[in-house]
């Protein structure tokens, strides 16, 4: 356990070199913030430096005695750490998870295109979990899984639901000829609940991105080309929200 009082320590400048994309390239490393992320960080992943408050070592003692490495640093160093503005006294560096084999997936598997809010993202992670997909695959587009707020968003998903990040189109090319589905979402699609019976594993979800869709490339591999029905003056629905509908009416049936 050491104890540090700098915000300009090298090892506290590492830790805040996470929150941006270059420092979790270098490193393999991303941040999680708060009690639940680190908690179950230790759980399903593996923590490489847990940082706590040094006013708040007792109420995180369960952590710090599973942590190889814990540094103590007062509030005013962890503010400078963390991207919330009230953090909740711990952080940790955790190894980023093993990509998903987009070769080998099977199942029901989210592929978003172009997705570019965290928060949407992480939360479509989060819900594909809950609904029972096996993994996601997002376009070079797409939001930072592991961003310190899309991990935020995932409430903890992060660790258990296999991510793959690359050029959209080859993938689902690649799973449309293993016998995969791939379903999009588009405005004028046909209605989602009349095409609910036929849709079965193995598949790919399509969401697209908030202000355009689905790009064309992915739009012509699509062998189903589906829309929520919707009532009154809508014209569409948040990202994640329409998603959540979605890998729910797919995964639990």
């Amino acid at each position: 356990m050491l104890e540090i009082t700098s915000a300009q320590n090298p090892r506290v400048a590492a830790l805040r070199a996470l929150r941006q994309a270059k420092g979790r390239a270098e490193t393999g490393l991303f941040l999680a913030e708060g009690r639940k992320l680190c908690r179950e960080a230790f759980e399903w992943a593996q923590v490489e430096t847990l940082l706590v408050e040094k006013e708040r070592l007792d109420e995180f003692s369960a952590l710090t005695t599973r942590a190889r490495d814990v540094l103590v640093v007062p509030a005013r160093i962890m503010e400078t750490v963390c991207e919330t503005k009230t953090p909740q006294g711990v952080a940790a560096a955790v190894r980023i998870p093993a990509p998903l084999d987009a070769a080998r997936a099977e199942g029901l598997v989210l592929a978003l295109d172009g997705v570019q809010d965290p928060g949407n993202v992480g939360t479509m992670l989060r819900t594909a979990e809950a609904a029972g997909f096996s993994g996601a695959l997002l376009s070079p587009a797409c939001a930072d899984v592991f961003a310190p707020k899309t991990v935020r968003a995932t409430m903890g998903s992060v660790y258990r639901m296999p991510v793959w990040r690359g050029e959209l189109a080859g993938a689902l090319s690649a799973l449309k000829e293993r016998g995969f589905s791939v379903v999009s979402t588009e405005l004028g699609g046909e209605d989602f609940f009349a095409a609910l019976p036929g849709l079965k594993a193995p598949l790919a979800l399509v969401i697209g991105s908030e202000g355009n869709g689905v790009t064309p490339a992915v739009r012509a591999l699509s062998t189903h080309r589906l829309a929520l029905p919707m009532a009154g003056h809508v014209e569409s629905m948040n990202a994640a929200v329409a998603a959540g509908i979605l890998m729910y009416s797919i995964g639990h049936r």
